[in-house]
């Protein structure tokens, strides 16, 4: 930063004033990089210059470009965040958190006219004429409307209706009123006292009143059945129950519980999640969950203000208290903030975080649709953050051995690169030193062999090794590792339960059970690798075993080479049909006289036995 620069910025933070408000910072070429917002303008923005943020390097790159700072005094920190919320959609600086939809949401509009009309919209048009919402997605809209419109016959025609134009004849009823979904007030068929009547019951529920309309339904039905006017209060028990089963869909606590904001946050990586409810009468009014991607190192507080500020400011929110997951230091006026440790309200602040936690799953799951590796990354960070290790355990080694009794004894290493089969790097192992059926001690020759021959090769070693086993097994390998070969790699063991199905993952030393769900990603990846090691190994010694049983009946036999077993075997399939075959036959294929020492080779061997 050049004497000039300094000079400058340091003669605009000397007058920078003391009190609440918006700053922005520019860079070289006059655009806005970052907004920001304050309840101490000069504290808040001297402390980008007064220390060298160290723990923020993005923090340290933003303070290198900026050339110039400008900012907008307020009367209210409420002001300040309005007005900062504001600035970042005009400007979308570079270095700002980044709101990730930027569309016009629907509304349900009762619009100004003689009979109104009620419908859905995207336009805001200042011509009286009144608007609910906005609602999270059209969708949520058209159910709303759909309820309503089995509750009232409201009319969906596009007709000027003025009572000169209804009087004079104009218009026609449509098929709407022969379906009974319209009374027709085209034609003067209904009076405007009753149509308004219901447009005013429209309104309430649109306001999220619906319990008082439910109420005055249920008792005007009670009325009417009483004086045993029981056609007209059989069509109120109809509207009744339609706004009650939307109620049982919607009420989520006690109905006592009015215009109330909630809030709750999730973090993941460079992302946020917010989820934002307004709750009136008991029922979720609005419901909406967004993600704020991260420029800076926001805190969770930041980041949670601005979404506050962004929803109550997009939903037209005037709630008086606001549901939050932990103390905010934050004045917006005549608002208070709860926190709430119990009961019904507790629920509330639940419900939402279940709801982000569900929109940060599915918003996962479809971003590794697109990119698998990503998948396979996530698991592997599980893996990291289960065992504690020091690095990612993007390389994986797992061990089996096979045996029958002891016999052909063979064992076997599978490799997983960053959570996926790296086939080339298998490896197949006969077992050398181990006389009969000892599988730790094929298990610590097997180790042994590997990495000592990577060490001297100075191949690259795994992240984490996997025993198919339990303690035991891990016990040897860790003396391998660490107490002869002296390498630090972790070690973990997948242990059977008595049904010889794999219950859990033990890791340390004395070996621990790390907790984890069995239908969960992660431990279907870690059966996965088990049980790609137990069938390579399984594969290897049916090889080795099928070998053995062939050179020991055939091989033995003098003057039968390896073309003529081949020869043998592509007809016979087995020693045994050879044994059984007519010797003409032989003959036929490998001649007489290969033929004739076949069988006195045979012969010999069952002499033998």
């Amino acid at each position: 930063m050049n004497e000039n620069l300094k000079e400058h910025l340091k003669a605009i933070l000397s007058t920078i004033p003391e009190k609440p408000g918006s700053y922005q910072y520019y860079d070289e070429k006059g655009t806005v990089i970052y907004v920001g917002k304050a309840k101490n303008l000069k504290r808040r923005v001297s402390s980008y210059f007064n220390k060298e943020h160290y723990d923020s390097p993005k923090t340290r790159v933003l303070v290198k470009q900026i050339r110039d700072i400008k900012y907008i005094v307020v009367d209210t920190e409420e002001d300040a965040l309005l007005l900062e919320n504001n600035l970042i959609k005009q400007y979308r600086p570079r270095y700002n958190v980044l709101l990730k939809d930027d569309k016009t949401y629907p509304s349900i509009v009762v619009k100004n006219e003689y009979f109104p009309r009620v419908f859905q919209t995207r336009h805001i048009v200042r011509d009286g004429s009144q608007y609910y919402g906005p609602y999270p997605s059209a969708y949520t809209a058209k159910v709303m409307l759909q309820m309503l419109k089995e509750l009232y016959p409201i009319r969906t025609c596009k007709y000027p209706l003025t009572p000169e134009a209804i009087a004079q004849g104009r218009y026609k009823v449509c098929l709407e009123y022969h379906i009974k979904r319209c009374k027709g007030p085209c034609e003067g068929l209904q009076e405007s006292e009753e149509y308004m009547r219901n447009i005013a019951e429209v309104k309430e529920i649109l306001k999220g009143n619906i319990s008082q309309v439910s109420k005055h339904l249920f008792e005007e039905m009670q009325r009417l059945a009483s004086e045993l006017r029981f056609e007209e209060a059989q069509v109120l028990k109809e509207k009744y129950e339609v706004i009650e089963n939307y109620r049982s869909k919607s009420t989520v606590v006690t109905p006592t519980l009015h215009n109330i904001d909630v809030f709750s946050i999730i973090e993941d990586g460079n992302s946020a999640y917010i989820n934002f409810m307004h709750i009136g009468n008991g029922a979720i009014v609005q419901a909406y969950t967004f993600e704020y991607k991260k420029r800076l190192e926001e805190t969770k507080e930041e980041l949670l203000t601005l979404g506050i500020v962004e929803m109550r400011a997009r939903f037209r929110s005037s709630a008086r208290e606001i549901i939050v997951p932990f103390p905010m230091d934050v004045d917006l006026g005549n608002v208070s903030f709860i926190v709430p440790q119990r009961g019904d309200k507790r629920k509330l602040l639940e419900l939402s975080e279940m709801n982000v936690k569900q929109f940060k799953v599915d918003r996962l799951k479809q971003a590794e649709k697109l990119n698998p590796e990503q998948r396979n990354t996530r698991l592997l960070k599980e893996i990291q953050e289960a065992l504690r290790l020091e690095k990612l355990p993007a390389h994986i080694e797992c061990f089996d051995n096979s045996n029958i009794q002891g016999s052909d004894a063979v064992a076997a290493c599978v490799v997983f690169k960053m959570g996926k089969p790296s086939k080339q790097d298998y490896r197949k192992y006969n077992i050398k030193t181990v006389v009969g059926p000892d599988d730790y001690a094929s298990m610590r020759e097997v180790v042994f062999r590997r990495y000592k021959r990577a060490i001297d090769e100075g191949s690259p070693l795994p992240d984490l090794i996997i025993t198919d086993g339990g303690k035991g097994q891990m016990e040897v390998v860790r003396e391998v590792i660490e107490d002869e070969l002296h390498l630090a790699i972790p070690i973990a063991g997948l242990a059977k339960d008595n049904r010889h199905r794999t219950s859990e993952l033990l890791f340390g030393f004395p070996p621990v059970a790390v907790g984890m769900r069995l239908d969960s990603p992660l431990f279907h990846l870690l059966v996965r690798m088990q049980d790609e090691v137990h069938r390579f190994a399984i594969s290897f010694h049916k090889e080795k075993r099928s070998k053995s049983q062939v050179k020991s009946e055939l091989d033995s036999i003098r003057g039968i080479g390896e073309k003529t077993k081949t020869l043998l075997l592509r007809h016979f399939k087995s020693v045994k049909r050879i044994k059984e075959s007519d010797p003409e036959e032989i003959r036929k294929i490998i001649g007489e006289a290969k033929t004739r020492a076949l069988l006195e080779g045979l012969k010999k061997e069952e002499n033998s036995n």
